[in-house]
């Protein structure tokens, strides 16, 4: 796992660098904004680490230049502010943390984990499978033109398999995408909910679109394909 850390206080950089070496991840720091944006456009990384108060150029402009060639690398956010305004704008521009300074290394090791876990997002405001359409933006669900009503965990629990088509997703990984938790009481509700959006999406459907992986887990795909 390769990872970019763009931090311009050489003792935050030394220190979370470290401590990721020691995980055994691959750490690139850069400095500034500029020398950030230069090694997110040449380089694939599995996450990037961002702080906001960057010279040359900000964090909020990294941040959108990346998201405008990249929508899927899972970006970190690593800042001394901690206004709501200033977290909002910043989810609104793409990021998928935040983490406030000063912070314990624990905490940020658990969140880089986190997002690695989750691997890249499928950010478009529309995402397809088949005849299957999801619309972020309007939260609408149609299969074959007609639209499908769900619950909001339904409606969380399909935006994150099909963000992810094609992937195998395990239990615990929708534990805590869809329900923010991350303790194995709560698996059981990941069968229960699957049910609840094949009876939905798939009964009425030849082309079946939601698979159970055994003993691993559950992936949306269009076996046809294969």
């Amino acid at each position: 796992m390769r990872i970019l850390l763009i931090e311009d206080e050489s003792k935050v950089a030394s220190f979370v660098k470290r401590g990721l070496v020691a995980e055994r991840y691959a750490v690139d720091v850069a400095s500034d904004g500029k020398q950030g944006l230069e090694f997110a456009m040449s380089f694939q990384y599995d996450l990037i680490i961002l702080d906001l108060l960057l010279p040359g150029i900000d964090g909020n402009t990294v941040l959108k230049r990346i998201r405008a060639v990249d929508t899927k690398v899972p970006v970190l956010i690593l800042t001394a502010r901690d206004a709501v305004q200033d977290k909002v704008s910043n989810f609104e521009a793409g990021a998928d943390d935040y983490l406030t300074k000063p912070f314990a290394f624990a905490e940020l090791q658990v969140r880089v984990k986190a997002l690695l876990r989750r691997g890249p997002v499928n950010r478009a405001s529309t995402v397809r499978l088949r005849d299957l359409e999801l619309d972020r933006l309007s939260q609408q669900v149609k299969r074959a033109g007609k639209r499908i009503e769900l619950t909001t965990k339904e409606y969380s629990l399909l935006e994150y398999l099909m963000s992810n088509a094609g992937r195998v997703l395990s239990r615990n990984m929708i534990v805590e995408h869809v329900w923010d938790e991350s303790f194995d009481g709560l698996t059981n509700v990941v069968d229960v909910y699957i049910r609840h959006l094949r009876k939905k999406v798939d009964d009425s459907h030849e082309c079946k679109l939601i698979h159970t992986v055994r003993g691993v887990g559950y992936a949306v795909r269009d076996e046809s394909e294969a």
